[in-house]
Parts: C-alpha cells; structure tokens; sequence
C-alpha cells in the first residue's frame, strides 16, 4: 500500500509532464515581461510571427528568445503602431534578423524610433505593407486577420490607428489590440461577430468604458495585460466576468494551442 501510495504521485506528475509537453501544441504565442510595453512571438511550424518590439532595450530579450529557439528568419513583423513602446527595437530587428514582411499601420508618428525603423527598412530594400481594412495571413491551419483603421481619429491618433489581430487556430482564436482606444474599439465592435477565447487587453489594461462593450462582445476566457499593474476597474470587470487573467508584471506569458484546449504557463 505504501508503495502504490508513492507511486500514484509520480504516475500523475509524469501524466502532466507528457501532456504539456505534446507536440500537438503546435500553435505558441510568448508574451514577454516588458514593463508597460508590448511584443509578443508568434510560432506554428515554420513560421514566425511577430507582432510588436516593445522599446529599444527590449531587443536583447527578443534577440535571446529568437536565438534559443533558434529562428534566424522572421516571416511577418507587425507594427501595430508608432510609439516607442511598441516600435521601439524594430529597427534592431530589421537589421540582424531575415526580415520577410513587415505590415504597420497607416498613421505615421515622427519620432527617433521610427525614423530609425525607416531607416533600417530602406537599407534592407523592404517595403512594408500599409493596412486600411482587413489583411489575411494564411498557412496550413492558421489564420491571421490584421484590421487597420479606414477613418483617421480626431483624438489620439496613435493609439486609435493600432492594427488588431485577429488569431485563427482550428477552433481556438486569440485577438490583440494593440493600444486601441474608445472610438477604434467602438468602430470595431460594431462590426466585429466573432467570440475570442483570449484577449490581449488593449492600451495596457488601461480602463475605459468601452471596454464593458469589447468583453461583452467577444465574450474571452483568457485574458492578458501588459503592463506593471492592473486597474481596479478593470480587475473588477474582469473578475465579475470570469475570465482568468494573466498580467506580464507578474513575468512572461506562453500560450499553447492544439487548436481545440488551450494551456497558458507563467
């Protein structure tokens, strides 16, 4: 008895090694710790996605991460918008890395950072794509939808001119919103139909009315904030809607999709 007692233990544990070990995760999303910064790495088979570079200190982290995995060749590089905190190490990127294709939004912010993300694509002879609507990435059993504004906002700019993306993977999907606020997350919601099991919450988690309406609308199970605290509005909203969150203040994320469960380490 007190053989099985010990061995039932070790029997579950490798249960638990073998299941989050599955090479059916083929589909993994890493979101790194980067203060109140974005950038997160998108993996299915062969390809590479990555959608913001957080600021410029930023890049060793990536550059790390990139290594360990050993990717030397980035696919897609998805701007969602121009300030430093999401643009910041693109440059970086751009110029170590095999850069492929390079999708930004189509409001530009004069800044060092962009000018120096520029800079770097013109060495490079990329010419990235410019999104207004709907841009489809498509490979084997992954979809990505980028939906760019097709209005320009009177009231900050930036931010409202972020892409939102939009993950596919069999029957799970993911979307990330960059640093929307209120009128492009207004304008999205009235035309969006679909649910979410995960939402990158946009703007940092910063918390706005509008947000009442996103998770009504896309209805997630899974949540995420990137940033170094999390507003107690915004807690609230979170909790009285059960969703599980995760916040990067807290170290970096890793979500593992077969494209039916979905298993997010932190």
């Amino acid at each position: 008895m007190k053989k099985l007692l010990i061995i039932i233990p070790i029997l579950v544990v490798i249960f638990i090694i073998i299941l989050f070990s599955n090479k059916n995760y083929k589909l993994k999303i890493y979101v790194f710790d980067a203060g109140k910064a974005d950038s997160s790495i998108l993996t299915y088979e062969d390809l590479t996605i990555i959608i913001d570079t957080g600021e410029e200190d930023l890049f060793k982290d990536i550059d790390l991460y990139l290594n360990k995995k050993k990717i030397d060749k980035i696919d897609y590089l998805i701007i969602t918008h121009f300030d430093k905190d999401h643009v910041g190490s693109a440059y970086k990127l751009i110029d170590k890395y095999e850069v492929v294709n390079v999708i930004q939004t189509n409001t530009i912010k004069d800044s060092i950072y962009y000018e120096k993300y520029i800079e770097s694509l013109n060495n490079k002879g990329i010419s990235p794509i410019t999104v207004n609507g709907d841009y489809e990435i498509n490979y084997n059993d992954l979809k990505l939808v980028i939906n760019g504004p097709v209005k320009t906002y009177d009231k900050n700019e930036s931010n409202n001119s972020s892409l939102i993306t939009s993950i596919y993977y069999k029957n799970n999907s993911f979307i990330f919103m960059g640093d929307s606020e209120k009128d492009r997350l207004k304008d999205f919601i009235s035309s969006n139909n679909n649910t979410y099991d995960l939402v990158k919450i946009p703007y940092h988690g910063n918390y706005q009315k509008q947000l009442n309406n996103l998770i009504n609308n896309i209805k997630p199970k899974y949540s995420i904030i990137c940033d170094n605290k999390i507003d107690t509005k915004l807690d609230i909203l979170i909790k009285d809607n059960k969703i599980k969150n995760y916040i990067t203040k807290n170290g970096s994320i890793t979500i593992l999709s077969d494209g039916d469960k979905i298993h997010i380490k932190q």
